[in-house]
């Protein structure tokens, strides 16, 4: 029997319009709940009394905060006062005001990113805080650790059922694919892309090529997330990644495959490599009965189907 029972509930996704909020908005219609969702034009989830609000309003009984500040290294690097304000206004305020509306459950979503840069490989959950972040990414992962203890001290404080996940890199329909922005997977999808189309010899990837990654597909994310919500109710955080670990090198080799791009590629060691490996310990998550289903190779070649068809202009 589940420990908490999705039917009939009224439950709220923040950030439904992102690549994490649209695959559980996805997921979740094959569940018996009323999907709530509210868009910037309705509440500024940067702003505590909008979204006490909102909340007081809507009053949902389950809530997955999966609005974020995202971006990969260059964005984190460059924008460092947005990704770490914006990361922890938005957790506040939701986290909060689920507190004062007398919300039943709630999952908050935090990244891999949140472990010491030379974290054990696999990582489990307990390496975290026990050793110096990737300076890369620092104040987002600063904001996804504090999101991580508030869920744990409401629950400590008031025996709030707030839980929360920490999925490895994501990829998927909905990617952000602004080569300025972006994380490697969608970045290297879009140069790939953009490299055939311009028959260029080669394709140019960031770094040595060496450091090792774990991918989950964003579809494989949402499915965990609604297992935890019916499944979970521990203070711990939980992991949530593929098991399967391979080279920016191995993967910039796949993505050329898949995207049907002949050259060859080229190392551009002048940029920063980032964590040399970050593969996640899912053995919480598979003693829930939760494993991955969704191979690299086929995930892939999904998003680029993806890509083709939402990025018209891009792919003309």
């Amino acid at each position: 029997m589940s420990l908490y029972d999705l039917s009939g509930k009224r439950v709220w996704v923040a950030g439904h319009r992102g690549m994490v909020g649209s695959a559980l908005v996805r997921r979740l219609a094959g569940e018996d709940c009323e999907v709530l969702t509210a868009g910037r034009e309705r509440v500024d989830l940067t702003r505590q009394a909008a979204v006490e609000d909102w909340l007081a309003e809507a009053r949902p009984q389950a809530v997955f905060v999966a609005a974020a500040r995202v971006g990969g290294i260059h964005a984190n690097n460059t924008r460092p006062a947005e990704f770490l304000y914006d990361n922890l206004a938005i957790e506040t305020n939701i986290i909060e005001g689920a507190r004062r509306v007398g919300v039943e459950k709630l999952l908050f979503l935090g990244s891999s990113c949140i472990y010491p840069r030379e974290a054990p490989q696999p990582i489990p959950e307990e390496a975290l805080l026990t050793g110096p972040l990737e300076p890369t990414n620092e104040w987002y992962a600063i904001a996804k650790i504090a999101g991580i203890k508030l869920c744990q001290a409401y629950r400590k404080q008031y025996g709030c059922d707030f839980i929360s996940a920490q999925p490895t890199n994501l990829y998927g329909p909905g990617d952000n694919f602004d080569l300025t922005s972006s994380h490697v997977l969608p970045a290297l999808l879009a140069k790939a892309h953009a490299a055939r189309a311009a028959r260029q010899p080669a394709l140019t990837v960031w770094g040595s090529g060496r450091p090792l990654r774990e991918f989950l597909h964003v579809d494989d994310l949402a499915d965990a997330c609604v297992h935890l919500m019916k499944h979970y109710d521990g203070a711990e955080p939980v992991n949530v990644g593929s098991g399967e670990e391979v080279s920016i090198r191995e993967l910039a080799a796949l993505i050329n495959e898949v995207v049907g791009f002949p050259g060859h590629l080229e190392f551009d060691r002048s940029k920063p490599d980032g964590t040399p490996r970050k593969k996640v310990d899912t053995t919480r998550l598979e003693a829930l009965g939760w494993r991955a289903s969704i191979p690299l190779r086929q995930g892939i070649a999904a998003t680029y189907d993806w890509f083709l068809e939402h990025h018209a202009e891009t792919a003309a």
